[in-house]
């Protein structure tokens, strides 16, 4: 076998293979499906500092090669979670790393800081896609401030691996990326969904109660890979690549592309095993290929 292991600053993956945030839900789901110590890490759901409810039904819709959805970081809460989730997790045989999101980089601070005192949650992953709502709506993760305000803030109070998801609807996501690593980002992860819609004529309305969603799934590859070499040329710390991951070959080119690690979203509703399958799939073709290592490969394409 070849050797999969990588390392995020100090976050060692046994493989390069994570499950995506909002997919996966707590890990526990899919327990009895798949051994959940077999991949290199678990990203749960978002996790904010107070409850959400989310928005109203519906709100998930199917597209051609992928889906929408605009779920809304439906949760109970950082306090919930320390309290309810966390000890049926921890003992998880892999790296269980909490999605944070926020309305403010204070409130993305103070939860992160909760989390901190966690001893078996090694890492967050920031989703700066959310809304600024001291600066309009507009998401922070779009203007290289708004993205450097919150990993600063939470930086300060935040201390072990901070991975930031960027959001690809922007003009320059490099810029953005370089924005974070500044501020002390360990990491950035890439890309988060694409803003999209789908319409009913017959009804002619939307399919999605808050008219437009997140794009997720195949059809998103293309421009998630662009997006992830763009990045990891531009940025000295490890980029994760994600965006329509459905099979070692989808795997095995966001790697090429310059990503250190992958994470499979939109394909765990398909197959709930997927992410086994994608880790063996590359441990096969590094074998009939020759390579000792998955280093060997790890951002090859100039």
């Amino acid at each position: 076998m070849a050797r999969l292991n990588v390392k995020i600053k100090d976050l060692a993956l046994k493989n390069p293979v994570m499950t995506a945030s909002g997919t996966f839900g707590y890990g526990l789901e899919f327990a009895d499906l798949m051994p959940l110590d077999g991949i290199g890490g678990i990203i749960v759901k978002g996790t904010t500092l107070k409850p959400r409810e989310g928005n109203d039904y519906p709100r998930m819709a199917e597209t051609a090669s992928g889906m929408l959805n605009c779920v809304g970081l439906q949760n109970k809460g950082v306090d919930y979670f320390c309290k309810h989730i966390y000890p049926q997790i921890k003992d998880i045989d892999t790296n269980m790393i909490v999605n944070v999101s926020g309305s403010s980089p204070e409130d993305y601070a103070e939860c992160a800081a909760r989390i901190d005192a966690l001893e078996k949650i090694p890492a967050i992953e920031l989703n700066i896609s959310c809304p600024n709502v001291k600066d309009g709506g507009m998401a922070f993760g779009v203007t290289c401030a708004g993205a450097a305000g919150v990993v600063k803030a939470v930086r300060e109070r935040y201390h072990k691996t901070l991975i930031v998801k960027l959001s690809p609807n922007v003009t320059n996501i490099s810029e953005i990326a370089r924005a974070v690593e500044a501020e002390g980002a360990d990491s950035v992860s890439l890309i988060n969904t694409l803003m999209g819609m789908a319409i009913d004529i017959e009804k002619r309305k939307t399919l999605l109660s808050i008219n437009t969603g997140g794009l997720s799934g195949p059809a998103v590859k293309p421009v998630a890979l662009r997006m992830v070499w763009q990045v990891a040329k531009a940025v000295k710390i490890p980029v994760v690549g994600l965006g329509g991951i459905c099979t070692a070959k989808d795997a095995i080119e966001f790697l090429m592309a310059g990503a250190t690690a992958i994470e499979i979203g939109t394909a765990n509703f398909l197959d709930p095993t997927v992410s086994i399958k994608v880790r063996d799939g590359i441990n096969d073709w590094l074998d009939s290929h020759g390579c000792k290592s998955v280093q060997e490969i790890i951002g090859v394409i100039d």
